[in-house]
Formats: C-alpha cells, structure tokens, sequence
C-alpha cells in the first residue's frame, strides 16, 4: 500500500511538473532590451544603496556577478524558448536530472554572487543595510506572485536573482 502511494505521488509530481515545464513560455525579450533591463536594475540598486566612495570600489564584483547571473538567466531564457514548440516524448528521470544541473549551475552562481556582495555589505552603515533588505523584500515578493505563470526555469532562476 505505501509503494503504491509513493509512485501515485511521484507520477503526480513528476506529471505535473513536466506539464508545467511544457507550458508555452513567454516572449524572450532582445538581448539589446535584456541588458538595458539589467542595467536599470543594477542602477536601481546603487542608487538606493547611496554608497560613499570607500564603498564605491568594492562595487565592481557586485555588478559582474549580477550581470553573469543576468547572462546566465538570458540564456536559459531563450534555451527554454528554443523548446516550447519542440514535440517530443518527455523522459521523467532526464528530465529531473536536468532541472538538478540546472539548480546546481544556479546555486553556484547565486554562491558567487554571495561572495561577491559580503565585503560591500559588511561596510554597509544600518541605513543601507535597511534599503538593501527592503529591495531584497521587494524581489522575492515580485517572484512568489508571478512565479504561478512562468516556466519552471524561469521560476528557479529568478528566486534570489537579487542585486
């Protein structure tokens, strides 16, 4: 009874999360209006962070790390694009061990860009360090409320894509 409980669960986990990842994705937008997009988060950030010239220099890893994220997330973007149209039979354990390279990749980047922000946040005064929370806040909300209508992909990529 438990073994056929657990392959109704996995069947129904695994069904529904290949359904979702087969749903049509929405437009890519240009690489050109991709990066601008980029560039006016990236703007966004330091404009409210307000840094102080001591700060300033320890900025430019931030802003590679978060437009090598950005890149990454671009490329996913239009590798998933690429697929929607594609009809094929959909192997579950490929398919699974597929989403766990890409989290894998992600992860590492996300660790990077940790590494990248510590020593500029740890020189952050508490007014700062408020701003950045608020903008960290203000990310993962935007990312709960529209992760319901985005490929699975997507969704993943944008969780803590946060400059």
């Amino acid at each position: 009874m438990l073994r056929a409980i657990g392959l109704l669960t996995f069947l129904f986990v695994a069904g529904s999360s290949l359904a979702y990842a087969q749903e049509a994705s929405p437009p890519v937008p240009s690489q050109a209006n991709f990066k601008v997009f980029t560039d006016a988060r990236i703007g966004m950030v330091k404009a409210a962070l307000q840094l102080t010239p001591e700060q300033e220099k320890l900025w430019p890893p931030v802003e590679e790390a978060i437009r090598a994220r950005a890149e990454t997330r671009y490329n996913r973007m239009v590798a998933m694009a690429g697929k929607v149209g594609e009809q094929r039979e959909v192997d579950p354990v490929e398919f699974m061990r597929g989403r766990a390279d890409a989290l894998a990749e992600r992860a590492a980047n996300l660790k990077k860009l940790a590494d990248a922000w510590a020593p500029l946040y740890q020189t952050l005064n508490p007014d700062q360090k408020e701003r950045m929370r608020l903008l960290v806040r203000h990310v993962l909300r935007e990312l709960r409320d529209g992760g319901d209508t985005r490929p699975m992909e997507m969704h993943d990529e944008n969780e803590c894509d946060k400059e």
